[in-house]
């Protein structure tokens, strides 16, 4: 499938899920994560993980910024995503992360990690969740 998004947005994105993961609440894995999605519409939402001492109540910083953008009103298709931790380069969505990436994708869906070179590398997320689950 083709890509569409210009990737000089790459940087753009990176920025906003560094900025991001400074309101990271990780007391427990003391692993910041910021996250920034782009929409088709132009808009970018950000994320920050937030832990919780009952850990399967915490949230992943990928679904935090899917979910800003819910609660503000998105209603375009999710065309990226970066995602950011200053505690380790390729930091990549966890499976729930990737299945809730899947179901608000568009045509289309670029995951922007940094490398450790700090240069932006972008994945499509049929690459990383090739079998995702969908209601038919």
């Amino acid at each position: 499938m083709e890509k569409i998004l210009d990737t000089s947005k790459f940087e753009e994105l990176m920025s906003e899920a560094r900025e991001a993961s400074k309101y990271s609440y990780s007391p427990y894995s003391k692993f910041p994560v910021g996250a920034a999605v782009l929409y088709d519409t132009g808009n970018i939402y950000k994320g920050a993980n937030v832990e919780n001492a009952s850990y399967g109540l915490s949230i992943c910083a990928e679904r935090n910024a899917i979910s800003t953008a819910i609660t503000a009103g998105e209603t375009g298709k999710l065309i990226a995503i970066a995602v950011y931790s200053p505690e380790q380069k390729n930091c990549f969505p966890c499976g729930a992360c990737r299945q809730w990436l899947s179901e608000f994708k568009g045509d289309y869906l670029s995951v922007i990690v940094e490398n450790e070179t700090s240069c932006t590398r972008a994945f499509g997320i049929d690459e990383l969740l090739p079998y995702s689950f969908e209601l038919k």
